[in-house]
């Protein structure tokens, strides 16, 4: 009897140790971030336990995280005074900036942060027959409603149900351990590694923007952007045939990681709306022929009317970046035109063809990661702030 009641204590105490063990980074407040206890839902039979073992920061992360500007930025941008920068200034100053906002989604709890990520199973349901204990697995973090129209259209990412790690109110997977249902995990092949599985994650909007503009081998790219995204699209359009990638920015730094990776061409532009016209000159140039297609991975008035007036007639432009809640920009000439725009919201269905890539070789995200942490306080908060600053950070990741 004494045995066996050491035996149920010891149990417990095992149960407590797990649960305390349990440990994930809490955005309590703008700037704010905590490291504290983490309770789990029960598993479900459908559901796996993983524990995570790498995890990327993500724009929107920072978003949630850094809200205030500096006041020496804000200074810059003045005096910058271009139009699309007065139009930041505005989203910053002149909307509700006491909440942590990113687009619409508002964090009015505390909240685990992240989304990019990958790890190994602890444990699965019941009902799981297609992973097993040990499996090292990359988690597609949205999960869907499955029961509305547009889920049942296969446009599963527009649903409006959607939980989504790390989007508020759903809380992320910046922790030891997470629960997520078994078919939103996807098995690693043993020459991926993990943190190329957490990559699928920002991988999977470049191969979903391809697919959505149909890029081939007769496809020639232009993208607005040399920040993580524009990177990722660069690389997914090459993965997809394109035959020519022209890339755009205003920093020279990230053009040079552009031409390294594999750009064609790379062109500098300034953040003055008035030299659009004579930009897009320089881009077509660039280009050598007709621009089949345009990535805008920013999201400003300029990027945008660049793209849509550098894309040649009957072509498309596709904005993956959404930096401003409203724009203007020249639709009728680009409509007479027969530009097409179309919108890119995260991904549906791609963490196959991710892992392909990966494991062909055919896509090498290795480059892209600068930055490695470890989960601790201290580091957490570092990352967010080298993540934030930008300047020669492209992808930062936390090892766990």
């Amino acid at each position: 009897m004494a045995h066996g009641g050491g035996g149920g204590a010891d149990l417990m105490a095992c149960k407590q140790e797990e649960e305390v063990e349990n440990k994930a980074a809490w955005l309590l407040g703008i700037k704010t971030l905590k490291i504290q206890p983490y309770h789990l839902p029960p598993l479900g039979p459908l559901d796996v336990k993983v524990r995570i073992k790498a995890l990327g920061i993500c724009g929107s992360d920072v978003h949630h995280f850094k809200v205030k500007i500096h006041f020496a930025i804000l200074l810059y941008w003045l005096l910058l005074a271009t139009d699309d920068v007065l139009n930041v200034i505005r989203e910053y100053c002149f909307h509700d900036h006491k909440t942590m906002r990113c687009a619409s989604f508002v964090v009015k709890k505390p909240m685990v942060i992240g989304h990019e990520c990958a790890g190994i199973i602890e444990e699965v349901g019941s009902e799981v027959k297609s992973l097993a204990v040990g499996d090292r697995v990359a988690l597609e973090p949205g999960i869907s409603c499955r029961r509305c129209n547009l889920c049942k259209q296969g446009r599963y990412n527009l649903c409006p149900e959607m939980k989504f790690f790390g989007s508020p109110p759903t809380n992320g997977s910046l922790a030891n351990k997470v629960v997520h249902p078994a078919n939103l995990c996807f098995k690693l092949p043993d020459n991926v590694s993990l943190e190329e599985g957490a990559m699928c994650e920002p991988l999977s909007v470049g191969v979903h923007a391809c697919r959505r503009a149909q890029i081939g081998p007769e496809t020639n790219v232009l993208i607005m952007g040399a920040g993580p995204i524009g990177l990722i699209t660069l690389l997914a359009s090459r993965a997809f045939g394109a035959p020519r990638v022209v890339i755009v920015d205003v920093d020279d730094r990230r053009l040079s990681i552009a031409k390294n990776l594999g750009a064609d061409e790379i062109i500098h532009v300034s953040t003055n709306i008035q030299d659009v016209d004579e930009e897009v000159i320089k881009i077509q140039n660039a280009m050598g022929s007709g621009i089949d297609v345009s990535f805008d991975c920013v999201g400003y008035n300029k990027t945008m009317t660049t793209a849509l007036n550098a894309t040649q007639s009957g072509g498309k432009v596709c904005l993956i970046g959404l930096a401003l809640t409203e724009m203007t920009v020249p639709l009728t000439p680009s409509a007479a035109r027969e530009v097409d725009v179309i919108g890119i919201f995260r991904y549906r269905n791609t963490w196959p063809l991710c892992i392909e890539f990966l494991k062909t070789g055919k896509i090498d995200v290795k480059p892209l990661i600068t930055h490695r942490f470890r989960f601790s306080q201290e580091e957490v908060e570092q990352a967010f702030e080298t993540s934030a600053g930008g300047g020669s950070a492209i992808k930062v990741m936390f090892s766990l």
